[in-house]
């Protein structure tokens, strides 16, 4: 015994129990691709369809007081900020257990994943922890890198994926990949789409060199190499229709398992119904459902009076289809939205009109309408005519904008929020809640910092200073 190692005894191990060892990024990434999936999906981001004018509770509910007056407390934002960081740690441990093993594909596919998401949180919050993120062997109190800083750090980040994303794969990546089968292209045309985001998120300011950006967009080619008509990133593991396996949207917003109204509480917002009304726009009866013969709307923030929810209309075919539908991460039309702005900016080439028009097909699309009904509709309604866009990029801009927030209704309110804060686009303002204890007649211009930031992560979080959410901007914003 005397000459046995220390360890010669050690030989029970728990082939149940996770470890360091045996947690590989291939059992992670799948389960990371659908819960970015279900981020895109999650009803943390109901405020902003409520704020943007798409949505309202109906008037079998009380109304959310903190949430109609905008008189955000600290906990406003803790679920959004708690789960984003959950997905980015799962996508962090792939990323450095993908390089570890020298599998740069899928490394690549989940830093484009990443990056998709701290852009996000950039743009609700602001400053973040980032660059010390989920490094608790170094510190459990990570500092705020400046919003600029890590936005430039995205741009190098989505960079550096592309470069791995032309590797040769794995045999394993096209089964682990429940978002693009293995298709490493789309991977890099998806990066390509976000490096092109926050671009133009940052159209009103100084950071990035617009040409350079631009130039590395097209990939060599003389048009911009972003997801085009049809290219929707999605996501689908294989949802069914039983309890925890719908598909997000669907479980969200559709009916459960036993038949149920899943959320009896969102109903169409009055602004957005009367707008899609007055332009006899068709994507309004896809959007939502018919409540007795037309499309009822609730008004945002009226305390009472709103119509019940049997009599109001919830999402409707266009948004909720199945429990085993695709769960949109990205939809092209999205894509296309921002190269049109880029076009007509006149910082990439081609011809902003038709590429403009094209987004807007794409949304009637996307909606299960077809290509004759988006062209009835940029023909004959004087807010989708491009002969109305007026003469200057940022007129074009604002143009293309307000029809982007027409075709993003319950899909991406977040897009949405974001243009508003950077462009102002909407013709008026009575998306604003009616609540008469509101503390403003304009929107947040940012989220507070969760509670919890306060609690375990107090120094670096009051570094920041006092946070002001009506004057506290996001850098980009004008």
């Amino acid at each position: 015994m005397a000459g046995c190692k220390k360890d010669f005894l050690d030989v029970n191990d728990d082939p149940n129990r996770v470890t360091e060892l045996n947690v590989t990024p291939e059992l992670i990434f799948p389960q990371t691709e659908v819960a970015v999936g279900a981020r895109a999906a999650s009803g943390n981001w109901g405020f902003l369809n409520n704020w943007l004018g798409y949505t309202g509770a109906s008037g079998s509910y009380a109304i959310d007081l903190t949430e109609t007056t905008y008189n955000l407390d600290f906990g406003f934002g803790e679920a959004l900020w708690q789960n984003h960081y959950g997905v980015l740690f799962d996508l962090n441990q792939v990323t450095v257990k993908a390089k570890a093993k020298g599998d740069s594909v899928l490394a690549g596919a989940s830093m484009v994943l990443s990056a998709k998401l701290w852009q996000e949180l950039v743009d609700m919050f602001g400053d973040l922890p980032y660059s010390q993120a989920f490094q608790n062997n170094v510190t459990r109190t990570p500092t705020y890198d400046k919003a600029q800083d890590i936005y430039q750090s995205l741009m190098l980040k989505l960079d550096t994926a592309k470069s791995y994303l032309s590797k040769t794969a794995l045999s394993t990546f096209a089964s682990l990949d429940v978002i693009n089968k293995g298709d490493q292209a789309k991977w890099k045309r998806f990066a390509n789409t976000l490096k092109l985001r926050l671009l133009i998120r940052t159209s009103e300011v100084n950071l990035f060199n617009v040409a350079a950006e631009i130039n590395k967009i097209k990939d060599g080619g003389t048009s911009l190499n972003t997801l085009k008509a049809g290219d929707d990133v999605v996501v689908n593991p294989g949802y069914a229709n039983e309890t925890s396996k719908q598909s997000p949207f669907y479980a969200g917003y559709g009916l459960t398992p036993t038949g149920a109204e899943a959320n009896p509480i969102t109903r169409a917002n009055i602004y957005f119904v009367n707008l899609l009304k007055s332009t006899n726009d068709p994507r309004l009866n896809r959007y939502f459902k018919l409540a007795g013969s037309s499309v009822v709307g609730v008004t945002y923030g009226l305390a009472a009076g709103n119509p019940t929810s049997s009599n109001a209309s919830s999402f409707g075919s266009g948004l909720v289809k199945s429990a085993t539908q695709n769960q949109w991460i990205y939809p092209a039309f999205e894509s296309l939205f921002l190269e049109a702005e880029a076009i007509a900016r006149g910082w990439a080439p081609g011809d902003a009109k038709t590429a403009y028009e094209s987004a807007v097909t794409e949304s009637f699309k996307f909606l299960g309408l077809t290509a004759t009904d988006a062209s009835t509709y940029l023909s004959s309604v004087p807010i989708a005519d491009w002969a109305n866009a007026g003469t200057t990029p940022l007129s074009k801009a604002k143009f293309i904008a307000y029809q982007k927030y027409i075709a993003l209704a319950g899909i991406d309110p977040y897009e949405a929020y974001c243009d508003l804060r950077r462009l102002n686009m909407l013709p008026n303002n009575g998306y604003i809640s009616v609540n008469p204890s509101k503390v403003s007649n304009t929107l947040p211009v940012r989220l507070p910092y969760p509670q919890t930031e306060y609690t375990t992560n107090s120094t670096s979080v009051t570094a920041e200073g006092t946070i002001n959410v009506f004057s506290s901007k996001i850098f980009w914003q004008p």
